[in-house]
């Protein structure tokens, strides 16, 4: 169920480089439970807002906030920790390790990880890699991946990836995915199987999803709200039908193939 309460909130950010600003005093929020859509030309600055948000960048101006705190300036990884995850446009796989092997990586804080706890404490770092194998297990099945855990993750097809991007981000049990450009590369059959695990997880798993796309089709199907970014700002916002009327839209993004 949608909650009317915003989880994120970017409230008059700008990001200048030497002088040029890709993002420029934009303000959105986005609903908890919602899979929100964020469209616009290329170098309307989605992906650098996506990288203010998640702590690959810093805000030359403005604030962000999650769950009403603020974020903004946050290193990656604390911005992780505070339950935001997100996959990127072209899909950073480990790629000479094995789909289970990805997914069983990314839970943070591992007893493993310090030297001399497989030693001292053996059977707690088992329990916890029993946990994660599990886990890595059920999230597999979920993506319908389970038939590759033992694939090497270069070998997998683009919408393979796709899907194995999602699955990682399963591993930390986040509150909100940001998703960059999930349909670019995947055909058609696992285009319908991504779609089925976005809508299955927000109804679900009460994720709230924040979604970078240029296939209208793929918005118009999964994505309610809309929000339109031109020239670093936010130009429009809306369900799908009411983007591809909006006469702003249509000028600065969608070149009148809906009028």
């Amino acid at each position: 169920m949608q909650d009317s309460a915003p989880i994120l909130e970017v409230e008059d950010v700008t990001k200048a480089f030497d002088g040029i600003r890709a993002v420029n005093g934009c303000t959105l929020s986005v609903r908890r439970g919602t899979i929100t859509g964020l469209i616009g030309p290329n170098g309307a600055g989605k992906t650098t807002l996506f990288n203010l948000i998640t702590g690959f960048l810093k805000p030359t101006a403005g604030h962000i906030l999650f769950r009403g705190q603020r974020i903004d300036g946050l290193p990656p990884h604390r911005v992780f920790h505070r339950g935001i995850v997100r996959t990127f446009q072209i899909p950073r796989e480990l790629k000479t390790m094995t789909i289970l092997e990805n997914l069983m990586l990314v839970p943070p804080s591992q007893a493993g990880e310090q030297i001399w706890n497989p030693w001292l404490f053996g059977f707690r770092v088992s329990r916890q890699e029993r946990r994660i194998y599990e886990k890595a297990l059920g999230v597999l099945e979920f993506v319908d991946l389970i038939h590759l855990r033992d694939e090497y993750a270069a070998n997998l097809s683009g919408g393979q990836k796709k899907l194995l991007e999602l699955a990682r981000t399963l591993m930390c049990d986040p509150e909100m995915i940001l998703l960059d450009e999930p349909g670019a590369g995947v055909n058609r059959v696992l285009m319908r199987k991504l779609v089925e695990n976005i809508e299955t997880l927000r109804r679900d798993g009460g994720i709230t999803f924040f979604v970078i796309e240029h296939d209208m089709d793929l918005v118009t199907r999964l994505c309610n709200p809309v929000i339109v970014m031109s020239q670093g700002e936010r130009l429009a916002e809306g369900s799908p039908e009411e983007i591809k009327h909006d006469e702003r839209v249509l000028e600065a993004y969608l070149g009148g193939q809906y009028r």
